[in-house]
């Protein structure tokens, strides 16, 4: 009788490595099938062991853990494809939600890929699509833009670039820096921008707040729980037919109120571009 796992040459057949969407919050959400693959592989390839140990605890799996972050990865990825081309499937998780968006992984992938190994989604929660589909922001057409620069001055030139962006933004954000992050972001777009900001979504305390930015950046300094936990920011695009001249008396005035009151710099951008001054200062000035 054929051993399982052995070609009728001798050979290994290769296992898989099986790319697991794991809860962003509910529990609740975690899938069948996600269930019954990290109860079938080999080991499990885990961001932080402590928490998926956590999980797999609520759920009564039992399977030995690999640590895999961006610290390792590069160096364990070849370590891993040897063993999966031995025989053993293996399991990819992040700390929570879909591998690979905004975490590490995406090496070990490429790096099975490239020696032929399978590799196999198991789909389910992702913080940026559950955000979306609860925006009410157009959705056929988005950038995902992950977490944006934690210094301030590659934060405002990051979101400046982005000001005639047509399609809808998404980023993810910290509960320490969410407020300088919608500061930015009206310096970058204007007060007026429609944006939506999730917060802990799919937990205990979910919240969704939508209107201008300057709104949302009054609604979380003047809430204080609404500067804790996780947050996904999405901002509406400048749309296909956008003012050539607001978009580019935007860009204008991002850069001048770095140096003058904003009401100064709203009417010179305005008179340098030829666009509504209202449009570059929320009417404000």
């Amino acid at each position: 009788m054929q051993h399982p796992g052995i070609t009728g040459s001798g050979k290994p057949t290769a296992g898989k490595l099986h790319v697991v969407a794991t809860p962003i919050g509910n529990l609740g959400d975690l899938s069948p099938r996600a269930l019954e693959t990290l109860k079938t592989v080999a080991a499990i390839c885990a961001e932080d062991t402590r928490h998926t140990r956590q999980l797999l605890s609520h759920f009564g799996v039992e399977r030995p853990l690999i640590a895999l972050h961006e610290h390792n990865e590069g160096e364990a990825a070849a370590a891993l494809v040897t063993r999966m081309l031995a025989g053993d499937s293996l399991a990819l998780v992040s700390d929570a939600g879909t591998p690979l968006v905004s975490d590490p992984g995406f090496r070990l992938v490429r790096a099975a890929r490239a020696a032929g190994i399978k590799v196999s989604p198991v789909p389910g929660a992702s913080a940026l699509i559950a955000a979306l589909s609860v925006a009410g922001l157009p959705s056929d057409r988005f950038v995902f833009e992950g977490f944006l620069p934690a210094k301030a001055s590659a934060r405002r030139e990051h979101l400046i670039r982005l000001a005639s962006e047509p399609r809808t933004l998404i980023f993810y954000e910290s509960a320490h820096r969410i407020e300088d992050s919608l500061d930015d972001a009206i310096t970058a777009f204007g007060a007026e921008r429609h944006a939506v900001i999730g917060r802990e979504l799919t937990k205990l305390f979910e919240t969704v707040l939508d209107g201008s930015l300057a709104e949302l950046a009054e609604r979380v300094r003047a809430d204080p729980n609404q500067r804790k936990g996780e947050f996904v920011l999405l901002v509406q695009g400048a749309g296909e037919d956008a003012d050539a001249k607001v978009a580019e008396g935007q860009r204008m005035y991002a850069k001048l109120v770095a140096h003058l009151p904003p009401s100064t710099a709203a009417k010179l951008a305005a008179e340098l571009s030829g666009a509504p001054r209202k449009a570059l200062y929320g009417g404000q000035g």
